[in-house]
């Protein structure tokens, strides 16, 4: 007669749900999803609206939230799922650096703040990551993090705080400027890069509205005028 055998209960899989409004990153995030034995794709929404009828379902074990949607913030998608899906953890991925969607981002409850310069392979892991108790954040991100807590610290000297130029670009707008000042276009800049060309002219219309300029010439002025392009 044969010993009796334990037990032991197949883990169940990571329930991911997706809002996003890019067709393309959302269609190979469920792809991938789909593939992955610990994964299970939960839901999709493309728009603030549909987020917000998402959270009214069964609640997800990973909520993955783009900020920028066509009809609002994913931030008040956010700020709902703390609320309806407490046991939920929460990863923006977005093409937004700036300290601003950063720290708001945080503030509303996001435990993981990826930007969409990741593979959809390498998104898996930091979902895997942030579900087993992580916070994933792209490096980036993570020293925009460090450096607002760093304002606590004494302000510099006179002659320090006169020499430092304050950038309203992030690192990555500054680097996409750079590349377009030497003439690359935004396919050229995506390979270089590494990015979607599609995440290049979201980062080159970031830069026009923060310069306050309508053409790259005048954006290559202005941030020359304000000294935010090296020599």
């Amino acid at each position: 007669m044969e010993p009796a055998r334990a037990n032991h209960p197949e883990p169940q899989p990571i329930h991911v749900a997706i809002v996003e409004d890019d067709p393309g990153f959302s269609h190979a995030l469920g792809q991938v999803l789909h593939a992955a034995p610990d994964m299970h794709l939960a839901g999709k929404a493309a728009t603030q609206a549909e987020g917000l009828t998402l959270l009214q379902g069964p609640p997800a074990d990973v909520l993955l939230v783009d900020l920028g949607l066509p009809d609002g913030s994913g931030i008040a998608v956010i700020q709902a799922a703390i609320q309806l899906w407490p046991s939920c953890n929460i990863m923006v991925s977005t093409t937004f650096g700036d300290e601003t969607h950063v720290m708001r981002s945080i503030e509303a409850g996001a435990a993981g703040y990826l930007l969409k310069d990741s593979s959809p392979a390498k998104v898996l892991d930091e979902i895997r990551s942030l579900a087993s108790g992580g916070s994933p954040i792209s490096p980036i991100i993570a020293r925009q993090v460090l450096a607002r807590f760093r304002q606590s610290a004494p302000s510099p000297a006179p002659q320090e705080a006169a020499d430092a130029t304050v950038s309203p670009l992030s690192a990555r707008e500054t680097e996409v400027l750079e590349f377009i000042t030497k003439g690359f276009t935004a396919q050229e800049i995506a390979k270089l890069m590494q990015l979607s060309p599609f995440t290049v002219r979201t980062f080159v219309r970031r830069i026009y509205s923060k310069l306050k300029v309508s053409s790259k010439a005048e954006a290559i002025y202005e941030a020359r005028t304000m000294g935010l392009l090296s020599d």
